[in-house]
């Protein structure tokens, strides 16, 4: 059965949420003055967010943590590494960042014409997420993709999130969907690829940090318009 069904991860697949998250910390961190403040660099300030943030989606994708205890902590913990132990400071961040990121929509290179390029090809196109539910949604309308997409699963709404099973499971269902004619594009080794591959989907790892991981039969692209090379 050929794939009429594509399902995309949208943080760093189509939103390029790393740069969208640069852009808006720095503003917050001119804003509040903290270089002056603190003699904190920005460059390094941002650094380690990056690094402690990562390692938390890590935690809540395995089921260490919850949504609560990131938001708690990503910022906290990254003031606390330059010797800033202030919950307050840490947590209008965490509200301030949350809100002004969608300010910034920057999609991943190549993001719109390859939709365009699948949409025009008739395939039928969904989002499947571990982002939070209502940002994942916004981010979609602000940025303009959200007319590309039927269906939009976010971890929220199914209580787990990819690689476990049943996220995939509440997606295609909520798709009308089958296994055999369905297809995972994400850059996350362990949430997409893994996942996709556990639960019996076709997948396309996006080698957004050049992983370079070596499977046999692997489907890989480094940049959006490879996909081309697939579908």
């Amino acid at each position: 059965m050929k794939i009429q069904h594509i399902f995309f991860d949208l943080d760093n697949t189509l939103w390029d949420h790393r740069r969208n998250a640069y852009l808006t910390i720095k503003e917050l961190f001119e804003k509040e003055e903290i270089g002056l403040k603190y003699s904190i660099d920005f460059n390094e300030f941002h650094s380690a967010y990056h690094e402690i943030n990562e390692k938390l989606w890590e935690d809540i994708r395995d089921g260490i943590i919850d949504k609560e205890y990131l938001r708690k902590h990503r910022f906290y913990d990254t003031f606390r590494r330059f010797e800033v132990d202030d919950e307050t400071l840490s947590m209008y961040f965490e509200e301030h960042f949350l809100d002004k990121i969608l300010n910034h929509n920057e999609l991943v290179e190549g993001a719109e014409y390859i939709l365009e390029y699948l949409k025009a090809k008739h395939y039928t196109l969904h989002i499947i997420s571990n982002g939070f539910k209502e940002v994942t949604e916004r981010k979609c309308i602000l940025s303009g993709i959200d007319k590309y997409f039927q269906t939009i699963t976010s971890a929220d709404t199914v209580g787990v999130r990819k690689p476990r099973p049943e996220i995939f499971e509440y997606s295609l269902h909520l798709a009308g969907a089958q296994k055999e004619n369905s297809m995972l594009i994400g850059d996350d080794w362990i949430a997409d690829v893994t996942g996709a591959q556990r639960f019996g989907i076709d997948v396309i790892f996006f080698d957004v940090l050049n992983e370079n991981k070596e499977e046999e039969g692997l489907k890989v692209i480094t940049h959006l318009l490879q996909i081309k090379e697939y579908l």
